[in-house]
């Protein structure tokens, strides 16, 4: 199993490495389009390889959705630090209960242990 993670990488490498070797043609990312970035001032641009732009929203997406889902289950991870935290209650309830309690010991043991025999 661990070589073929190994494979996977490296082919996922190579594709990687191919993509950006055909893709080194320089491109021009601007915050708004030209009409409106001088109707506004903001005439930001930034000139990158394509490659670049291309990993880099693959990039983001991966982010944006990590912290999507992270936000989405917080209501699944405070019911099980809640479950948790109720677990660990009745346990110690239940340590205290049997040091509290008389040592006797129940019927059916007592059968079971005696061979059987009712007396």
């Amino acid at each position: 199993m661990r070589y073929l993670r190994y494979v996977f990488l490296a082919v996922l490498g190579i594709c990687l490495i191919t993509v950006a070797l055909a893709n080194r043609g320089s491109v021009t990312l601007r915050v708004l389009p030209q009409e409106m970035a001088h109707f506004t001032g903001l005439t930001w641009e930034l000139h990158l390889p394509l490659f670049l732009v291309v990993f880099g929203g693959i990039i983001a997406g991966l982010l944006i959705g990590f912290v999507w889902e992270w936000m989405r289950e917080a209501r699944h991870r405070a019911e099980a630090t809640r479950v948790k935290r109720d677990a660990k209650q009745l346990e110690r309830e239940v340590k205290r209960l049997k040091k509290d309690a008389p040592q006797q010991q129940d019927e059916v043991l007592a059968l079971l242990e005696g061979g059987g025999k009712a007396g």
